[in-house]
C-alpha cells in the first residue's frame, strides 16, 4: 500500500495556479500522469504552449510545492510542451501544415504592430515552437526590412513558394516580389486575392504558429480577410493613448464579428525609458491598456515600453529577441507570447483531421 495518496498529489497540483494559464495544471489538463510507488511520485505535465525559458521555473516551483507533502520520497517530473491544433472559423479549415493561425492586428497605424509580430513570432521560436510569419500589409510590408531579408522566394513547379527564412522562422511578404520603391496602387479585391495567394501557395513546414501581420484599420479589406483566414485567435496591439484606444475597440469588435476569439491586448509604448537617464514617463497616458480589457473581459497579455533599442534593432534588420535575447525587452516579449499560446492553449482543440474522410460509392 503506498503512504503516499494519489489524490493528495492531485489536489495539490490543482491547488498549484499556472501564471500562464491563469488556471491550475489540472484544470488546463497538463497533468497527463501520476504515478505512486511507495512514498515515491512520478509526475508527467505537458503545457499546450511553448515555455523553454519558464519550464526550469516551473519544476523547482512543483518541487518545492510537493516537497510539503507528509513523509515523500523521491520526486520525478517530466515537464514538456504539445502544442496542438485548435478550432477556427466553423466556415473555414485549418490550413495544410499550420496548426495554428494567430492574426495581430491594430485599430490604427503606427502603435508598433509589425515590430511587435515579428518579436512576438521569434519569441515563440525562442521558446521552443515552429513558427511563421505572413506579412498581410500589401500597401506597407514592413517584414523583410525588419528580418533583414530581400529577394525573391525559391518556388517549387513555378506554383508554390518556399518561405524565406530568419534566425529560425519561416516568413513570406509581398516585399519578396514587388520593387521596394513600387507604389501597390491595388483596389480590395486585389489585396486579398495577393494575400490568398501568400497564404496558400507558400508551402509552410510544419508550423506551430502562423504570425498574420494584418495591415492596420477596421475596413472592408481587413474585415474580408478575418473572414477568409482560418484564425484560431487574434491580439489587439494599442498604446495608452485614447485615441489608439477608440480605434483599438474598433478591432475587437471586428475579430468578435467572425467569430474569432481574442487572447488578449498588447499594450506598446506604454512607458518611455530615456535612453540618457533611465527615466520612466508616460507620455502616451497610462492605464489604458487596462481599462479597454477589463471593459471587454480580455486580457491584457503585457506592456511594452517605448525604447529606441527596439526601433533601432528592428530598423537594422535584428529585432530585440533575436538580438539581445537576455535583456529585459526581450523576456517582456517572450512573457507576453507565452501567455498569448497559453490563452490559445485553453481553446477548443481542432480534431478534423482525426476523422477519416467519409467516400459514398455505387456498389
Amino acid at each position: 500500500m503506498p503512504s503516499i495518496d494519489k489524490a493528495a498529489v492531485e489536489n495539490l497540483l490543482r491547488a498549484f495556479i499556472d501564471p500562464n494559464l491563469a488556471t491550475d495544471l489540472v484544470s488546463a489538463k497538463s497533468v497527463k500522469n501520476i504515478t505512486v510507488n511507495g512514498d515515491d511520485v512520478s509526475i508527467t505535465i505537458e503545457l499546450g504552449y511553448p515555455a523553454k525559458s519558464y519550464l526550469p521555473e516551473l519544476k523547482q516551483q512543483l518541487q518545492q510545492k510537493l516537497a510539503t507533502l507528509p513523509g515523500i520520497g523521491n520526486i520525478t517530473l517530466e515537464l514538456g510542451s504539445n502544442i496542438t491544433a485548435h478550432s477556427v472559423q466553423k466556415t473555414l479549415k485549418p490550413l495544410p501544415n499550420v496548426k495554428n493561425i494567430i492574426a495581430v492586428a491594430s485599430g490604427k497605424g503606427g502603435v508598433g504592430k509589425s515590430t511587435t509580430s515579428v518579436n512576438l513570432a521569434l519569441a515563440l521560436a525562442a521558446e521552443g515552437a515552429n513558427v511563421g510569419i505572413l506579412d498581410a500589409d500589401i500597401y506597407g510590408p514592413s517584414i523583410p526590412t525588419m528580418l533583414g531579408l530581400s529577394g525573391q522566394p525559391e518556388t517549387i513547379d513555378g506554383k508554390f513558394m518556399l518561405p524565406k527564412i530568419s534566425f529560425g522562422i519561416q516568413t513570406i511578404s509581398i516585399g519578396y516580389l514587388v520593387d521596394p520603391d513600387q507604389p501597390m496602387i491595388w483596389r480590395g479585391p486585389m489585396v486579398t486575392g495577393a494575400l490568398q495567394q501568400l497564404l496558400t501557395q507558400t508551402r509552410w513546414d510544419n508550423l506551430d504558429y502562423l504570425i498574420i501581420d494584418l495591415p492596420p484599420g477596421t475596413g472592408d479589406i481587413q474585415l474580408t480577410l478575418a473572414q477568409q483566414i482560418p484564425v484560431s485567435g487574434a491580439i489587439i496591439v494599442t498604446t495608452p493613448q485614447d485615441i489608439a484606444l477608440i480605434d483599438a475597440q474598433r478591432g475587437l469588435g471586428m475579430f468578435e464579428k467572425v467569430n474569432v476569439p481574442i487572447l488578449g491586448l498588447v499594450e506598446n509604448m506604454s512607458i518611455h525609458i530615456c535612453s540618457n537617464c533611465g527615466h520612466e514617463e508616460a507620455i502616451f497616458g497610462q492605464g489604458g491598456g487596462l481599462s479597454m480589457a477589463s471593459k471587454n473581459k480580455v486580457e491584457l497579455l503585457g506592456s511594452l515600453p517605448l525604447d529606441i533599442e527596439i526601433r533601432k534593432l528592428a530598423d537594422s534588420g535584428r529585432p530585440t529577441v533575436a538580438a539581445d535575447p537576455n535583456s529585459r525587452s526581450a523576456e517582456m516579449y517572450k512573457a507576453i507570447a507565452r501567455k498569448m499560446a497559453a490563452k490559445l492553449a485553453l481553446r477548443n482543440r481542432d480534431y478534423s483531421n482525426k476523422f477519416p474522410n467519409i467516400v459514398i460509392q455505387n456498389t
